[in-house]
């Protein structure tokens, strides 16, 4: 079944279009890590954005937390976390990003685990700290769609903080391809990972599919299903472009699998600030 969904959005991918229809709903930029956000040459992007996390049924094992045990147990994960995104043109088709977090978490284990592992866990801090360059390697033409590519560092820090420090370093390559059609544009991307703490020298990393349809010079609506293997989530976020360079994201995530966050809602004030 998922080869053939596969080989139905290739076929889709690669159809025809219209000469000039396909870039309506994204214009000429290059595609970043934020959903249904491109960038042109010499423009810099910048986007403070909030996060909440519910997860009732975290998927965990005490040793995870360097505690004995590695049976599996489902706990009750809550975190509220500050971002700040940004990202820069460097030519028509290379861009950079950068972006960090800072994140309040709590955990409480499940009533099952008779483990060593205190019932709760409370951490603030520094969250994820990442890097990413983006490459668009064939823009899309009336007989072919857009094709790019992408790699991703998270740097390791604050390892003692078990629930939210990054303990070693993760690196992320992926590829994707883009194709726009009246009725909107449709992306498909996946990547492999490494995470140097991890027993498995290079895992299959995050997958998507997306779709995003600008409704009038104001508003664009995006939807997309991301995630991995048994971890998928339903994304949908709505855009509202107050001015050219102001854009106001509503955004929202529903876990589709049991372990996939619950509901990750995100607010947040794109600023594009064109240098030339």
């Amino acid at each position: 079944m998922k080869t053939i969904c596969a080989a139905m959005l290739m076929a889709l991918l690669l159809a025809p279009a219209a000469f000039g229809q396909f870039l309506e709903d994204r214009g000429n930029g290059v595609a970043t890590s934020m959903t249904g956000t491109y960038i042109s040459r010499g423009e810099w992007i910048v986007y403070p954005f909030f996060e909440y996390y519910r997860d009732e049924d975290l998927e965990y094992a005490p040793e995870e937390f360097g505690f004995e045990g590695d049976q599996d147990f489902r706990g009750r994960y809550r975190a509220t976390e500050g971002l700040l995104f940004m990202a820069y043109g460097l030519t028509d088709d290379l861009a950079v990003e950068f972006e960090a977090a800072f994140i309040d978490a709590s955990f409480d284990k499940s009533p099952s685990d008779t483990s060593g592992l205190p019932e709760s866990l409370k951490e603030s801090g520094l969250g994820d700290v990442e890097g990413q360059i983006r490459w668009r390697w064939a823009r899309e033409t009336a007989r072919r769609p857009e094709m790019f590519s992408y790699a991703e560092v998270v740097f390791p820090h604050s390892e003692e903080k078990l629930l939210i420090g990054t303990a070693d370093w993760q690196v992320k390559a992926g590829t994707g391809v883009t194709r726009g059609f009246r009725w909107g544009t449709m992306t498909a991307r996946a990547a492999l990972e490494y995470d140097a703490g991890s027993s498995s020298a290079l895992d299959i990393g995050e997958f998507a599919i997306e779709y995003l349809k600008r409704l009038s010079p104001r508003w664009r609506v995006y939807a997309g299903i991301e995630g991995t293997a048994d971890e998928l989530a339903l994304i949908a976020e709505l855009q509202w472009h107050v001015r050219p360079n102001l854009v106001l994201k509503l955004n929202n995530g529903f876990g589709l699998t049991s372990k996939a966050t619950d509901h990750a809602p995100e607010i947040g004030i794109l600023i594009a600030i064109p240098m030339r």
